[in-house]
């Protein structure tokens, strides 16, 4: 089968089910695995080169409506005639283990899908399990986007995640998925930690000075304790199974004397010998 994907987080879910091998071509954010470095790139995930894409002759395209815009996608596709699926857009840690599923029945590889999806939650489960042991959860701040500045709400898996790393997020009692804020009620909030996971910018090109140098930001326990942390956003922001990477690594950052040790080599559904620990 030849496969597109045509944004970041399918690409993932190809990866998982064992597929790199039948991509032809990828959108140019798609960063992970290494094995899709020398595909061909076919444009931002709002902005596919169509043309590419039809001259790939793809089988079935991955495609997805998980950013507004990206509704110009599909209508090209269906125009072209060009075989595609909409992956669901997950809201939840649930719901993206369901995308496993949907990605393995569309691409015929549902016995590997089913081995995952049960691993995916076997994990969830441990850290529903080992958050029933955090005394005091911290109080964290998740910034997503610096001017203007925007966190994660309720209604977003960066809540849920707080939760099962031994956290709270301070600003899950906003409905929405995404909370366009100002820094005044950020330090107002007081925050115990601070994560910057600003979307679509890798760890290495964001300066901390840019926070550091905000307003009354020497008064925030996140400061006072050096409880700053610029955290790798691919892990934390795409709708992917690596969102059980972040959230092994804020775990292990929160409460290392109650989780696991952090490995970033150690994927816990693709590494055989990672094992879980309740």
């Amino acid at each position: 089968m030849r496969l597109i994907s045509i944004c970041p987080s399918n690409t993932e879910l190809a990866a998982y089910l064992g597929l790199t091998s039948s991509l032809v071509g990828v959108d140019n954010y798609s960063d992970w695995p290494e094995d899709i470095q020398t595909l061909p790139r076919l444009g931002s995930d709002l902005d596919i080169d169509m043309d590419k894409v039809e001259k790939l002759q793809p089988d079935l395209v991955l495609a997805s409506l998980s950013v507004p815009g990206m509704e110009r996608n599909i209508e090209e596709l269906k125009k072209r005639n060009i075989p595609y699926v909409i992956v669901p857009n997950p809201k939840t840690l649930t719901e993206v283990g369901e995308s496993i599923l949907f990605v393995g029945e569309v691409t015929n590889t549902s016995d590997k899908a089913n081995q995952l999806f049960k691993k995916y939650n076997h994990f969830l489960e441990n850290y529903r399990s080992l958050c029933k042991q955090v005394e005091k959860p911290a109080n964290l701040y998740w910034e997503w986007w610096a001017k203007p500045i925007f966190t994660p709400g309720a209604t977003n898996w960066i809540t849920e995640i707080s939760k099962l790393a031994g956290g709270r997020n301070i600003f899950e009692d906003m409905p929405q998925s995404s909370v366009k804020t100002h820094w005044e009620e950020i330090v107002q909030r007081n925050p115990d930690v601070i994560c910057v996971i600003w979307v679509g910018v890798h760890k290495e090109k964001v300066n901390p000075k840019v926070i550091l140098k905000r307003p009354e930001v020497e008064k925030m326990e996140a400061i006072k304790n050096n409880q700053l942390y610029i955290l790798d956003e691919p892990l934390f922001c795409r709708p992917s199974p690596r969102l059980l990477l972040g959230l092994s690594k804020i775990a292990s950052i929160l409460h290392p004397d109650i989780y696991p040790e952090f490995n970033e080599n150690n994927d816990p559904l693709l590494d055989e010998e990672v094992e879980f620990h309740i």
